[in-house]
């Protein structure tokens, strides 16, 4: 893989991110994963999925949509390398709608998460992602050692 493949790949996910990123609704969110992601995707991540492809990454922007209606991704670092993407953001949004289980609290959340996407043909067709899951339940009061709307 070139230098060249690495930059394209690096700027169709910016691309993909910063569409993501500015969509509100679900029939958006949907076409612009079928735009980017490869319909077969291999997700590894320990997110209790009822989906696999494509549909996953779906099912995951739904889950998050609905929970923190105003959610947004900062990336902080964006590194390319071959076929592969690294997005490490840090995560907002204010708990609106049910998560996990969890009726909406009204507090604002940040936290921090790692991705891993490879590409192939221009397309995501694998990713790998650790979430900072912990903290989001701690902001939102649901374990000990948080402070509802802290970090």
């Amino acid at each position: 893989m070139t230098t060249t493949s690495a930059a394209h790949n690096k700027e169709t996910y910016r691309r993909f991110h910063d569409a993501l990123n500015g969509a509100a609704d679900a029939p958006l969110i949907q076409k612009l994963i079928d735009d980017f992601v490869d319909p077969d995707l291999k997700l590894h991540t320990p997110l209790p999925l009822k989906s696999t492809g494509a549909d996953s990454i779906k099912e995951v922007f739904q889950t998050l949509r609905r929970a923190y209606p105003d959610l947004h991704v900062a990336i902080e670092d964006l590194i390319a390398e071959d076929d592969k993407v690294v997005s490490r953001n840090t995560v907002t949004g204010t708990h609106l709608g049910e998560y996990l289980g969890m009726a909406p609290t009204g507090n604002t959340v940040t936290y921090k998460e790692i991705f891993v996407f490879r590409f192939a043909d221009g397309r995501i067709t694998e990713a790998w992602g650790v979430v900072d899951v912990l903290s989001q339940l701690r902001q939102l009061g649901a374990m000990p050692g948080g402070i509802p709307g802290g970090s």
